[in-house]
């Protein structure tokens, strides 16, 4: 049966009325294991947002010059991506090969030591190797999204898809909680780590050991107690190389199948069949979005770091991990609430539209922010539109949800899943590359030389959210199945 997510749940024909399928249960003890896996990824990069402006102007390379310091915390931002964008793909396609599990802990071993090298790091060159080990080892994004798609089928996906962004929020929630808090301990909390030689020489190391320690804990249970997937096909057999570890699998979903667009196949497509305009659309609106979120996250706390004089807020980096951190309960909290619901109620691609046009206000609401600010001071009218803009963010996030599962339904086959996705990581790690790189670029030209009055930052970032609704429009109304 053929999915149309702008189809009621109930409807008539006639005087006859189409059964409901029967929802299938999600399989909760290995989704659940791949919600808690999930949480490390945003902790370990979100942890570093409060801090980073002020990182930056501790190691002396802007000179003292303010402007500056937006143009490097997004050089940061990017150089992850950048060089997750050379490896994704490689780590997702291995995964079609080798299985799932390998390539997962592959990943949360260069988590853990990327952030404990940030951690230890004193000059920026050793910040840049930091983040791009961070970007070269990380491998689990594409991946979970491809188990995901493989433990649900049509009538579950919907739900599942909106617990993923529930296990990030909370991610995201937690890393600017720790690193708004516990950077440079020693002066913060004297009493506790005021005699620490070791936190006065490394004042960030603290803040980016707990998710480091996180991300090792996660690998142990993942070790442990996760089961590879059914519908892998792996061409090494892991059992080889690891004799005394039997390859755990769980079951596929005993109805219907996730729709794919070609019957199932048992060997991966090579990479050149993926050059189809059914995933090229998947992938664009999925890197879309990606664009548009990651310049804002990436623009929203140097924006609050930034004096007002000079277009900012003027926010302490511990107000700042605050804010940071209710964004991600806010986001947390709407998506398993919202998504599955308005899902049925409009369907895919109007979803998709409404959560990318959330985005002209949200970015509007930061010029509006500093001028509130330099008329008024951060007065209570000022929180208040900081919080409509975070609830904007919320209804923009339901657009990820959407294009996964486009994503999925696009895969020229269920042994290539994991191609897919890792093809669709490649191209949206290169947006993310290139939006914390434009966007703070534009807010550093913006301070300097006062460009369309200091605002030419927030006219890109629109620009990016009109690109974004341009290739949405091209989204189908139904899922493909053929």
């Amino acid at each position: 049966q053929q999915l149309d997510e702008e189809t009621p749940l109930l409807q008539s024909e006639g005087n006859s009325t189409p059964a409901k399928k029967p929802q299938t249960p999600l399989p909760w003890r290995q989704f659940s294991m791949l919600l808690v896996l999930q949480i490390a990824e945003p902790m370990t990069s979100q942890v570093i947002s409060p801090f980073a402006p002020q990182l930056i102007r501790d190691i002396g390379i802007t000179h003292g010059d303010e402007a500056l310091v937006s143009f490097y915390v997004g050089l940061l931002h990017s150089l992850f991506f950048a060089t997750e964008a050379l490896t994704i793909f490689h780590w997702s396609r291995l995964s079609d090969y080798i299985g799932r599990k390998p390539v997962l802990l592959i990943g949360l071993f260069g988590l853990s030591l990327s952030m404990f090298c940030f951690g230890l790091s004193k000059t920026f060159w050793s910040l840049v190797i930091s983040r791009c080990l961070n970007g070269a080892l990380n491998g689990n994004i594409g991946v979970m999204k491809s188990m995901t798609a493989e433990m649900t089928d049509s009538t579950n996906m919907a739900r599942a898809w909106a617990f993923l962004p529930l296990a990030w929020s909370s991610g995201s929630t937690l890393g600017p909680l720790i690193g708004g808090e516990l950077a440079r301990p020693a002066d913060r909390f004297p009493n506790i780590f005021g005699d620490s030689a070791f936190l006065k020489k490394y004042p960030y190391f603290l803040p980016c050991a707990v998710p480091a320690t996180v991300s090792a804990l996660t690998w142990i249970v993942a070790f442990l107690y996760l089961k590879e997937s059914q519908t892998t096909t792996p061409r090494i057999n892991i059992n080889q190389l690891l004799p005394w570890k039997k390859r755990k699998i769980f079951p596929s979903p005993t109805l219907e199948p996730l729709p794919v667009s070609s019957p199932i196949s048992d060997k991966p497509v090579p990479i050149r069949a993926l050059f189809v305009r059914r995933v090229l659309i998947a992938t664009g609106s999925y890197a879309g979005i990606a664009l548009v979120d990651i310049a804002f996250r990436t623009v929203q706390p140097v924006f609050y770091a930034t004096p007002i004089s000079l277009g900012g807020l003027g926010l302490d980096t511990p107000t700042i991990g605050t804010v940071l951190a209710l964004q991600g309960i806010l986001n947390g909290a709407m998506q398993p609430l919202a998504f599955a619901r308005l899902y049925n109620i409009m369907g895919a691609k109007k979803l998709w539209l409404f959560a990318v046009t959330c985005a002209l206000p949200m970015v509007a609401l930061l010029p509006t922010l500093n001028a509130l600010a330099r008329s008024s001071g951060i007065v209570q009218s000022t929180w208040y539109l900081v919080v409509l803009q975070i609830v904007l963010m919320g209804c923009t996030n339901f657009a990820y949800g959407i294009s996964f599962m486009y994503i999925a339904a696009a895969s020229p086959n269920r042994a290539s899943v994991g191609a897919t996705n890792g093809f669709a990581q490649v191209i949206v790690s290169i947006m993310r590359a290139v939006g914390p790189a434009a966007a703070n670029s534009a807010f550093s030209i913006s301070i300097e030389r006062q460009y369309l009055g200091g605002n030419l930052v927030y006219f890109v970032m629109v620009g990016m959210v009109c690109m974004a609704m341009g290739v949405g429009i091209l989204l189908p109304r139904t899922m493909w199945t053929n």
